[in-house]
């Protein structure tokens, strides 16, 4: 029974993680799944309960901050506009600070020059920013 009643107890702490994001309650949920293992093999309730509290302790303070770190830094891969940022474009038609066109990987966008330089077609540019649909560029890629 008591196996039961940590088991319980796991599955709605990992589940209430889902609202929090935090990384406690999954942390806990897993001690109590640890806990319904060590009862399951006929540990008592104190025994259960110091294996509780010991792999709790053990994953809030040992596992935790690896995964909130490995979370903060995301995966590193750029996506959409973000990875456009730092790449290099060909002006195809001239770009001033007002406007003109550049040629990104194999879509044309629409830009304007961060400096308001003209930029004659056929000039490779950096793309520093993307402010809506358009491009904004610097000479000298």
């Amino acid at each position: 029974m008591a196996a039961l009643i940590w088991l319980v107890l796991g599955v709605v702490l990992v589940a209430a993680e889902i609202l929090s994001g935090d990384f406690v309650l999954v942390m806990l949920g897993l001690a109590a799944f640890g806990a319904a293992g060590a009862s399951a093999l006929g540990a008592d309730v104190v025994v259960s309960a110091i294996v509780f509290g010991l792999v709790s302790l053990g994953l809030v303070v040992g596992a935790r901050p690896a995964i909130r770190r490995r979370m903060a830094l995301g995966s590193g891969h750029k996506s959409g506009v973000e990875a456009l940022v730092g790449s290099t474009a060909i002006v195809v038609s001239t770009v001033d600070g007002h406007g003109g066109r550049v040629r990104i990987g194999g879509d044309v966008w629409s830009a304007r020059s961060l400096d308001r330089e003209v930029i004659e077609p056929g000039a490779e540019v950096t793309v520093v920013e993307i402010s809506g649909a358009t491009a904004v560029v610097l000479s000298g890629a």
